[in-house]
Order: C-alpha cells, then structure tokens, then sequence
C-alpha cells in the first residue's frame, strides 16, 4: 500500500477550476433576460399564445434557455410549442421584462420581445410545431432547453394553448420565458 502513495506524485498547491453555467455567465455579460406574459385566458372555443419574437433587423440570435407555464386554471390544458411560425391575432409586447443581472449600470435592454394574445382564434400559419406538453390543473410546467433552440432575425419560439377537448372550459394561464441574446456577425 506504500509503494501506492509513494507512486502519486502531488503538486504542492491544486490548481483551483471554477465552472461557470453558462446562463450565468450570460447573465454577467447582460445578455440573459427574463420576463412574462400578463394572466391570460382562452377556453375550448379560443386560443392563447405567448412567444419569444426576434424582430427583422434586431442584428442578434436568440437563445432559448427555459420557459415556464403556469396553469391557473382547475382543468389541464395542451400547450404546442412552434417554431417560427405566424400566429393567429396580433400580439401585445410585455412590460414584465428584466435583464437577469440587474446590478449593471445602464441596465441591459433585450431586442427580443415577449409577445402574447389571448382568446383568439385561429391555430399557428407556417413554421414547425416541434412538441406538445399537457399541463395539468394547478401546476407549473417548467422545461430547460439550455440554449440549443437558436432564432434569427425575423425567428421565433412559440407556446400556444389550448383546450384539450371539446367540453366547455374556461382557462388561465401564464407563460414565462429566459434567453440570451447575442450579436449576429453581420453586426459586430
């Protein structure tokens, strides 16, 4: 057993490695924003949709990292998330939103918008719907996608909900999301 640790040869001092996640290290950079939709509403005979919209000449990339769904309701509801696609209605930019670093001075201001609608009609034009989720009565849905879905200029990430059957229901939620944001080469 001696001639074993006699065998590891250790330097004085380990070197110290730090590991950084990267929505914190956005975050220090004041490129990592967070925000919500305001309480919406929709039922078995209309829609609601929130969305992380990257508008034409933003001159950055979008980086989805989470969303949130909170389900104020006393029913489940589907959720189908889309990828650039046109939605039904025209939305309303959310004022809920916030650099993640809130301690930088001017403080961060996002390109991407929040944008949601409520009782529309109509289903998403265009654009690929990548999965669904039910969210159950009560509940909070929560999914990280660690900065792997990327949108250009002109993109976006789409959360629209709806009711799961034909029954009469009247619903409720709130859609959340955080992203980081960086500069297309072209605008450098």
């Amino acid at each position: 057993m001696s001639d074993l640790l006699d065998s590891i040869i250790l330097p004085k001092r380990l070197p110290e490695v730090v590991s950084v996640p990267n929505p914190l290290y956005k975050s220090l950079q004041g490129k990592y924003f967070v925000g919500q939709t305001e309480q919406l509403t929709f039922s078995n005979t209309t829609n609601a949709w929130g969305a992380l919209i990257n508008p034409n000449g933003s001159g950055v990339n979008l980086f989805a990292n989470v969303f949130t769904i909170t389900n104020l309701s006393d029913k489940p509801f589907l959720v189908k998330i889309w990828f650039n696609t046109n939605l039904p209605g025209t939305g309303s930019v959310s004022s809920e939103v916030s650099p993640a670093n809130t301690a930088l001075i001017p403080p961060p201001v996002p390109k991407v918008q929040i944008q949601f609608n409520q009782n529309v009609n109509g289903i998403p034009v265009g654009g690929v719907n990548v999965f669904d989720r039910i969210v159950p009565s009560g509940a909070t849905l929560v999914s990280e996608e660690d900065g792997k879905f990327i949108f250009p200029q002109g993109g976006n990430w789409s959360l629209f909900l709806t009711s799961p059957g034909p029954v009469a229901v009247s619903l409720s939620a709130i859609v959340a999301f955080g992203w980081y944001e960086e500069k297309t080469k072209r605008f450098k």
